[in-house]
């Protein structure tokens, strides 16, 4: 490797070091040259620190420097928590991750009960979720969908990560019922494909695909 290459590497470390969340990948590369190859120095990095006690990990599109998984349970503490999650807020952050772009009429559907407006203001405030677009349909509702800090704050990789429907029955953590089952059948079900080529970093969304039924407005409606 060399004396450039190095030199790149530690710049990197060093942003992902003074970072407390995770960095898009697309700022990493504005901190370096046109001709660095960011995938195989973040790669590099990775390999590096995969045996230490802090770990360079991928969230999305997006990286950061967290404690090894295995020296976590060691370093946790007590401390006050100021607020916790209503079931409404976790159970619609579930149907978000797992049915995204999403509308508020169609978590409210999967519930089977009408939501605050409160509920996606919580989310949001703990940068879990973002408006997607708007569908085209009567109303243009705002989709929603998760952000890299979601993952980051569960330790996934990507939304391929999630575990799946059999392994959340198998848990006791999901029922089958007939506003979930409809709607895995509805059309609205195939439009609600994640695609994850779309840019989930900081900063504003990517143009949405006009050929999934989205606009490119995020204004939150």
């Amino acid at each position: 490797m060399s004396d450039l290459e190095v030199q790149y590497l530690r710049l990197l470390e060093a942003v992902l070091f003074a970072s407390a969340e995770p960095i898009a990948e697309k700022h990493l590369a504005d901190r370096l040259p046109d001709d660095a190859d960011l995938p195989a120095l973040l790669a590099k990095l990775q390999g590096d620190y995969a045996e230490r006690g802090v770990n360079v990990v991928k969230a999305g599109k997006s990286w950061a420097i967290r404690t090894a998984p295995d020296l976590a349970s060691t370093l946790t503490a007590p401390k006050v928590v100021s607020r916790r999650l209503s079931r409404a807020a976790v159970e619609t952050l579930a149907i978000i991750a797992y049915h995204q772009p999403v509308t508020r009429g169609e978590m409210e559907e999967i519930r089977g009960v009408g939501m605050s407006k409160g509920t996606l203001d919580v989310l949001l405030e703990e940068g879990w979720i973002r408006p997607r677009g708007r569908r085209q349909t009567p109303g243009r509702p705002t989709t929603w969908g998760t952000t890299d800090v979601f993952l980051d704050h569960f330790g996934l990789e990507s939304l391929g990560d999630l575990p799946g429907v059999e392994d959340l029955k198998a848990a006791g953590l999901l029922d089958s019922g007939p506003a979930i089952d409809s709607y895995r059948g509805s059309p609205v079900a195939a439009v609600d494909a994640v695609d994850e080529t779309e840019e989930t970093g900081d900063g504003p969304p990517e143009p949405l695909d006009p050929g999934d039924g989205l606009e490119p407005d995020v204004s939150p409606g």
